[in-house]
């Protein structure tokens, strides 16, 4: 089930979500640390995480799923948000270099589609990183945060997952190892609780991240080459231009 675009605004908006915000950052930069000259796809509700690579990345757009919604971003200069299904991305073959998918592989029922998808938007040697919620984690248990919406994934799952579709996983981590509450005291020792988590319990974040690499010699049955669109993108939020 998609979270409404509207509830994960407001959530990112409080002190646990910019907490949330700044892990996940944090680690998604541990990855990719620099994507200059890259062309970066955030699918599903990727914007709170996108904003650090405009500077540096040849292109940045974010795609969201009708069944969630969409919203403009960024909030100054042309938009780059649009909405599109994700099991039909406007873009052509090859056209990304870097996907980030947060907020929409728990929630999607075609799965299989939606990888097929990007697999077919990823340049040979692309990579895409991908943030679920933890089975194992509390997270996943309390409904009150997007993390407790949809299906969660532990890591063996997600990465199996993955290469059933085509993908070749890189290295998988745990984040969010501080309980999901509005408490100051909690918040201030988040980075202390990360720390500490990703040493001696990293199985039991409250989401599980894995990058994985486009496996060139595959095959997509049934899509032509050249089959979908180019940038720019049909579909933008209105009010924005891509």
């Amino acid at each position: 089930m998609w979270t409404d675009v509207v509830e994960l605004r407001d959530f990112y908006a409080t002190e646990l979500g910019q907490m949330v915000q700044k892990t996940v950052r944090r680690k998604i930069r541990g990855r990719w640390s620099n994507l200059s000259g890259m062309r970066l796809l955030g699918l599903g509700f990727a914007t709170p995480y996108l904003s650090p690579f405009l500077p540096e990345a040849e292109r940045v757009i974010a795609i969201m799923p009708p069944r969630q919604g969409a919203l403009p971003w960024p909030e100054e200069g042309p938009g780059l948000t649009a909405m599109a299904d994700e099991t039909a991305l406007p873009l052509a073959d090859q056209e990304v270099d870097r996907v980030l998918l947060i907020h929409a592989l728990e929630a999607t029922e075609q799965v299989a589609g939606m990888m097929r998808e990007i697999w077919r938007v990823l340049a040979d040697g692309g990579k895409m990183m991908v943030v679920v919620p933890n089975r194992r984690g509390i997270w996943a248990r309390l409904e009150h945060t997007p993390f407790g919406n949809g299906r969660p994934y532990s890591a063996g799952q997600l990465e199996r997952m993955l290469r059933e579709n085509m993908f070749v996983p890189l290295g998988s981590s745990g984040a969010l190892f501080v309980p999901p509450v509005e408490s100051r005291v909690m918040l201030r020792s988040a980075a202390a609780m990360e720390e500490m988590g990703r040493r001696w319990c990293e199985s039991f974040g409250g989401v599980v991240m894995v990058e994985a690499e486009k496996r060139i010699h595959a095959m997509v049955p049934g899509d032509p080459v050249g089959s979908r669109g180019r940038w720019p993108l049909a579909g933008c939020v209105e009010g924005q231009r891509p």
